[in-house]
């Protein structure tokens, strides 16, 4: 499973991207069930954001969803903040 993320807005305007591939990993079952969820909660178009706020594009194998703060749900909460971290 391929997942990738891409952060737009914020106060300073800096865009941020970042992609995990699953495939081979210990804990691509935990990955594939968070990615199911926030894909399943996600919006089909780019919601209205807040000043100053992220807006999120979320892909998971070819489909993309979007959201934005602060009505991000726990799940893509989640899913962002490991692709962030963990992806390249």
């Amino acid at each position: 499973m391929r997942i990738r993320v891409r952060r737009t807005g914020g106060f300073a305007g800096i865009e941020r991207s970042a992609e995990v591939d699953t495939s081979g990993r210990p804990d691509a079952h935990e990955w594939r069930a968070l990615a199911e969820k926030a894909v399943s909660d996600g919006r089909h178009l780019p919601p209205v954001g807040v000043p100053d706020g992220f807006s999120y594009e979320i892909t998971v194998d070819g489909r993309t969803v979007y959201a934005a703060d602060p009505r991000l749900t726990e799940e893509q909460r989640q899913l962002i903040t490991r692709v962030l971290k963990e992806g390249a």
